[in-house]
């Protein structure tokens, strides 16, 4: 779809991506169209919202129940002083209508679990998903492979940080579970609170993600090239402190449960 059935006032406010070859007004289009549900607007949530809704996303949907506290400031960069106490779905919603009146944003105060998860995430282009527990991440994943929903998947534990799409809906692609298996289906994992993290670590995991549900979406609507490959499978993981960057692949698990 060509970029001339952007407004005059978005041609001008994505002109940065439209003159990219590898974005376009095709891509632009496709940003806009496009409906991302995120699980968690914490610390990997906050700065991909951020990147999400600076891209042009045009439908949002945010999932988190929990509330903002002072320690969640130093890098979820999405809240004030002034939103402590206040959900985080919710005040994230009121920060996507402030930056940009244009996008629809809905906001779920609710902990997403197996018997709702395939409820909240329906009508999905794409999850991302960077919540802070296992069992979390395992019911969303399985919720996107019986819906046939991609999953961008990111995560966090002091100076590592892991991103990866995933597709388990597609034949012989790994999905989330394929990764991690049957073991993790736990809420008892290491946290930010116990172990420590660094706020601009935690925000370059994040960007790195919205980054990746941007080639998901622009793969979907046919775009070639490096940025219009969605890596399925592809686990990237960073190290922040030397720092680098390595990627592995996932294999398709056949006995996962999931498929």
């Amino acid at each position: 779809m060509p970029s001339a059935f952007l407004p005059p006032d978005r041609l001008a406010r994505f002109a940065r991506h439209i003159v990219l070859p590898e974005v376009g007004g095709v891509g632009q289009m496709a940003l806009a169209e496009a409906h991302v549900v995120l699980i968690g607007c914490g610390g990997i949530g906050s700065p991909a919202l951020q990147y999400l809704a600076a891209a042009g996303v045009g439908q949002l949907t945010l999932i988190d129940d929990d509330r903002v506290e002072a320690s969640n400031l130093q890098r979820q960069t999405i809240f004030t002083e002034a939103d402590i106490g206040s959900p985080k779905a919710e005040a994230a919603a009121c920060w996507v209508g402030r930056f940009d009146p244009a996008l629809t944003v809905k906001a779920h105060r609710a902990r997403i679990e197996a018997a709702n998860a395939r409820d909240l995430i329906a009508g999905a282009t794409l999850v991302l998903d960077g919540c802070d527990n296992f069992a979390t991440r395992l019911a969303v994943s399985d919720a996107c492979v019986a819906s046939g929903i991609p999953l961008t998947s990111a995560a966090v534990g002091r100076f590592q940080g892991q991103v990866a799409n995933f597709a388990g809906h597609l034949p012989g692609q790994a999905c989330y579970r394929c990764f991690v298996g049957d073991a993790f289906d736990a809420t008892d994992c290491d946290t930010c609170a116990a172990d420590g993290v660094l706020g601009a670590f935690v925000g370059m995991v994040a960007t790195m993600a919205a980054q990746s549900a941007v080639r998901v979406v622009l793969a979907g609507a046919g775009l070639s090239g490096p940025l219009g490959d969605p890596q399925w499978s592809r686990l990237h993981l960073l190290d922040g402190l030397a720092p680098s960057l390595r990627t592995i692949t996932i294999p398709h698990d056949p006995a996962c449960s999931a498929h």
